[in-house]
């Protein structure tokens, strides 16, 4: 497995509210994705588990340079545009396939389209989650906010928080819940959002 924790140091300030944040974040979501992914691998199905954890750790390194100062990220570029940045910096240091997640987890993913009608800050191509680990880390991530990080989102919360996206988020959401389920949300630390 690669070292996750320093490659985050590279781009964050070790002890710095916004990287404790971020590295918060990234555990919970890791610790979801790896649930779920284990709940596939025991139907057999293939998953790389170590590398759905490593890009569940890496997933959100891009929020360095956006402005959200509410989750202490005080850059220059639109929080929606957190994916591609991330994607840009772990292609700068070799990790392509931890980049894809990166880029690929908005959301419920962004379809070429959807950036174009709704004129976001993104470029124009399928951002969209392609494989099973992929999928895993972004449904995952759908069930924590930075902005609240003591709390889990239901299933039904957490699709809530997509509906205002349209239909076709919904459906790629929907398509997701259905094929890794509820989470077994005893098994995961933070209090219950119903």
């Amino acid at each position: 497995m690669i070292d996750t924790y320093s490659i985050i140091c590279r781009f964050y300030e070790p002890g710095s509210e916004l990287c404790n944040l971020l590295l918060k974040h990234n555990k919970q979501v890791a610790e979801l994705a790896l649930q779920l992914a284990k709940r596939l691998v025991d139907a057999h199905t293939p998953v790389d588990l170590d590398f759905v954890v490593e890009a569940a750790m890496l997933h959100d390194i891009g929020i360095l340079h956006t402005n959200a100062p509410g989750i202490h990220c005080y850059g220059s570029e639109p929080y929606i545009c957190h994916g591609v940045l991330g994607r840009a910096m772990l292609d700068e240091i070799g990790l392509f396939r931890h980049a894809l997640v990166c880029e690929r987890h908005t959301g419920a993913g962004l379809a070429r389209q959807e950036i174009i009608d709704r004129d976001l800050p993104l470029p124009h191509r399928d951002l969209l989650p392609l494989s099973i680990e992929e999928k895993i880390v972004c449904y995952a991530d759908k069930f924590y906010s930075k902005s609240h990080p003591e709390r889990v989102r239901t299933l039904d919360v957490a699709r809530g928080k997509l509906e205002k996206y349209g239909l076709d988020t919904l459906k790629r959401f929907d398509e997701m819940a259905a094929l890794f389920g509820e989470p077994n949300y005893s098994a995961l630390n933070g209090d219950l959002q119903s």
